[in-house]
């Protein structure tokens, strides 16, 4: 699992984000550079190391495509996809991540890297600033149900059944939401879909 990055001043991160979509895009993110917008710091170093891990910059700290999506208008739906993708132990747990408490996602830390305190609190506070300037889509919020164990036609039939015996008024108007892993391979999402038709 990977070690998560952390700044030293988390609140950096949205001064940070709000320069890459002011500014030019450099050839390199380079510590030179964090100097020249005001990062100044021996310690503001560590933004790198944060922007590397959400794939905004290369190994060799060169600007990825994502960065340049990020500087257009669906800034914060790119900044979420990139948490996501970067933060993907935590999502991997917990879907709605982002809207998880510190003990909810301390033992996430604690797996991975250290048990010091003081460095998973700003693992912690890095997570929510980068967080708070984002959005992430509806369906990665939603807990997923389970793949049904059974045949989903026998279901469905046994509620087609008992809506037949059911007099005709009062009407009983039925909305099905079928909430479907990532995980699920090709072949039971057809099944799924088969067993709907029937």
């Amino acid at each position: 699992m990977a070690e998560f990055p952390h700044a030293m001043v988390p609140r950096k991160i949205r001064l940070l984000l709000r320069k890459i979509r002011e500014v030019s895009i450099p050839r390199k993110a380079s510590i030179r550079w964090l100097s020249t917008l005001g990062f100044t710091s021996s310690t503001d170093r560590r933004l790198l190391n944060i922007l590397k891990f959400i794939g905004f910059i290369d190994s060799k700290k060169t600007p990825t495509s994502k960065w340049s999506q990020f500087r257009g208008p669906n800034h914060k739906r790119v900044l979420g996809e990139a948490i996501q993708a970067g933060y993907a132990a935590f999502f991997a747990v917990y879907p709605d991540a982002s809207q998880r408490s510190r003990s909810d996602l301390e033992h996430i830390f604690n797996t991975s890297m250290t048990d010091d305190h003081r460095v998973i609190d700003k693992i912690f506070e890095t997570f929510k600033s980068l967080a708070e300037e984002a959005e992430f889509s509806p369906a990665n919020q939603q807990t997923e149900l389970p793949m049904p164990s059974g045949p989903l036609h026998t279901s469905i039939a046994q509620l087609a059944s008992v809506m037949e015996r059911t007099p005709s008024e009062p009407r009983l108007h039925l909305d099905v939401q079928i909430h479907i892993s990532p995980k699920a391979s090709a072949d039971q999402i057809d099944q799924i879909f088969a067993s709907m038709a029937k």
